[in-house]
């Protein structure tokens, strides 16, 4: 396991608070090639899903598995992404892509996201270590207050996981203790120039406000797994295939191909999403 790219202040800051901020991970031309490559793909626009907040603004996701030669693949297949990922996860068991999305919140009509927990989804998919799941957000747009970037609790993921209920299309922690979470310990404001990174905990305490600003909020989100952390009840198949690595000059350098043999998700295969009540996808006593 490289441990070249991650200091030990970074390593410790990240299990104390449950995530980490790396500045400038990726460079302007690599954010440049990748969000161009989002806004002229038809395939990433064509398969982008509706997800709308209690008030009805919506939030645009692009969501699929398998990493593949497009950019987006290379990104989440580059030695630094793994290389980092791995020292995080801290197993010996080689690294694993469970997804990736895109997330696009366009000026003014982009949609919130309720406190919640990736774990508080990925439970259902029977994963039996949150430790061993991550989360890696990197920006292509500036995230600020004002565009709705990420907001935290500072060591929430110390809490385990919490209970989750759908509140309108999304999926959201008990509130109860989430204001506990916020009376105990620190809200932060995460705000992203473009080419940060933010590594995240599963059970770390997140939402987002809606945009309300004129500029949009752009990123990708990749989720990645030990593959000794089995999913029993998870029907994909990338979770548990190790990321066959490339070198970080390949998203500037290599041929890419287009997004459209990616293994999009759609709304309606998802019961998660698709459901309107969590009594439809859990037992309720």
């Amino acid at each position: 396991m490289s441990t070249t790219r991650l200091s030990p202040d970074q390593l410790h800051a990240y299990h104390r608070d449950g995530y980490l901020l790396a500045p400038g991970f990726c460079s302007k031309e690599e954010i440049q090639r990748l969000y161009q490559t989002a806004l002229d793909d038809r395939a990433m626009a064509d398969n982008a899903m509706d997800l709308n907040d209690q008030s009805g603004k919506k939030t645009k996701l692009s969501l699929w598995f398998t990493p593949g030669n497009d950019v987006f693949g290379y990104l989440i297949r580059s030695k630094k992404m793994t290389d980092s990922v791995a020292q995080l996860l801290d197993d010996d068991s080689p690294v694993c892509h469970f997804h990736s999305k895109l997330m696009q919140k366009e000026p003014k009509v982009g949609g919130a996201w309720e406190w919640h927990q990736d774990y508080g989804y990925w439970y259902k998919n029977q994963f039996m270590f949150p430790d061993k799941l991550i989360s890696v957000m990197i920006a292509l747009t500036p995230a600020n207050k004002e565009n709705g970037c990420l907001q935290v609790i500072r060591g929430s993921h110390k809490m385990g996981r919490v209970n989750h209920g759908f509140a309108g299309e999304q999926v959201g922690a008990d509130i109860a203790m989430v204001n506990n979470a916020l009376k105990t310990m620190d809200l932060e404001y995460c705000e992203l120039n473009p080419g940060d990174a933010l590594f995240f905990h599963s059970n770390l305490l997140h939402r987002s406000e809606a945009n309300l600003s004129n500029a949009p909020r752009w990123s990708i989100i990749s989720c990645y797994c030990s593959q000794s952390n089995i999913a029993y009840q998870e029907t994909s198949t990338s979770w548990n295939i190790p990321v066959d690595t490339v070198p970080d000059e390949a998203l500037l350098t290599w041929a890419a191909e287009s997004l459209s043999n990616a293994d999009f998700l759609k709304k309606e295969n998802d019961p998660a999403l698709k459901d309107t009540g969590w009594e439809k996808t859990v037992d309720v006593k």
